[in-house]
């Protein structure tokens, strides 16, 4: 599938049995997505569904390798699981307007040897099922329940589009000190927390790597408005770096690395670099952190004018009053995560008529959600013994 056609897909809908934290979850999904939790409530596991779904069909993934990265069925299986052990996902992949184009269903448990097996699986096209399992052969042959057909190219042709849309999907959680210590990360392309972000950015071609620097720079001096020139550089090594010019008492002004810029200013520009990339759902954990909360409040704006650019669907976790104060948030877009005796519930904002009442009151997105989402008896913190 091209990236093109990739770019025209994003996930519409996800369902979850058993994973993680979330003992029963269905819930839709837009274009973007801003998830909002106390700490522990899950979101991160709630975004691990898409990486999971990504490592079935990685290279070096499947099924087994999948479920071992982490920790084995009994660490993803959730504590509230009793009578229906098995952990099910199910997602639909569309547009807005074909939401349905594919839909993707999978369970699966232990067996004695404590390895995955597959219990279900299905695949079906515009409501047409196009691949569905255990068949004969699986009851046959066990074996072959350690397997999903996504992960076979010898089976998935018929729904490869969806298995490539899966293989698309990026996970980014940029930690600025690998950015400036490279080989720390080394041999591991798309470094989930940019090791290799130089590297990337140095070896895009000239004329896409251009562009995307002009709308970083254009986007970025909103937040930094001393910055006036961006450039990459290898050094005699052939290692990447990073130069921005910035205002200074000098006429030329003053040049910095990677080396000098803060840790926001990193931040933020492996960010605006991943929107604009070609690719599938882009998740983003925590994007407000070591950026100033004005910053912070523009970063859905900076998102959105770039996301119409790239096509990435991309979906966000936060715990930022001022990222959600940003502009043109919709309550269909963010979804709450909530705390239960059995386990964590997701909800989009709109399902909640007293939160439609506080904005209709003239209250602001944060503060009708954030309280909904607060961990209980938080006052307790307070009497903590010094």
């Amino acid at each position: 599938m091209s990236a093109v056609s990739r770019q025209n897909l994003r996930f519409t809908r996800v369902r979850l049995e058993n994973w993680r934290n979330f003992k029963a979850v269905e819930v839709e999904l837009a274009q973007r997505v801003f998830l909002v939790g106390p700490n522990a409530s899950g979101k991160s596991n709630f975004l691990d569904v898409f990486r999971f779904l990504r490592d079935l069909g990685a290279i070096g993934g499947g099924l087994q390798a999948a479920v071992d990265r982490r920790g084995g069925v009994s660490r993803i299986r959730s504590l509230a699981a009793r009578r229906q052990p098995d952990v099910s996902i199910a997602v639909s992949v569309g547009s807005d307007d074909d939401p349905d184009r594919w839909t993707y269903e999978l369970s699966f448990t232990q067996d004695a040897k404590r390895r995955a097996l597959l219990k279900r699986e299905r695949v079906t096209h515009r409501g047409r099922e196009i691949h569905a399992r255990p068949r004969d052969e699986d009851e046959s042959d066990p074996e072959r329940r350690t397997q999903t057909s996504l992960e076979q190219v010898n089976v998935n042709r018929e729904f490869r589009e969806l298995a490539d849309f899966f293989a698309s999907v990026r996970y980014l959680h940029i930690v600025p000190q690998l950015i400036r210590e490279p080989d720390r990360s080394a041999g591991r392309p798309k470094d989930p927390f940019g090791g290799d972000f130089l590297e990337q950015v140095g070896t895009t071609p000239k004329k896409k790597r251009d562009s995307y620097l002009r709308q970083i720079l254009k986007v970025a001096k909103v937040a930094v408005p001393q910055l006036q020139e961006l450039r990459p550089e290898p050094d005699n090594r052939g290692a990447w770096h990073l130069k921005g010019r910035y205002q200074h008492w000098r006429p030329q002004g003053a040049w910095q690395t990677e080396q000098d810029l803060s840790d926001g200013t990193l931040r933020l520009f492996g960010l605006l670099w991943a929107v604009l990339e070609e690719g599938g759902p882009l998740l983003l954990e925590e994007p407000e952190l070591s950026l100033h909360p004005e910053v912070v409040r523009r970063i859905p704006e900076m998102l959105f004018r770039l996301q119409r650019r790239s096509g990435r669907q991309i979906l966000i976790s936060t715990h930022s009053p001022e990222l959600l104060a940003g502009e043109g948030i919709g309550l269909h877009e963010t979804l709450l995560l909530i705390t239960e005796a059995e386990g964590t519930s997701v909800k989009p904002a709109s399902a909640f008529e007293e939160i439609r009442l506080l904005l209709a009151g003239g209250l602001t997105l944060p503060e009708a959600v954030i309280p909904k989402t607060s961990p209980r008896n938080l006052e307790q913190l307070a009497l903590f013994p010094g």
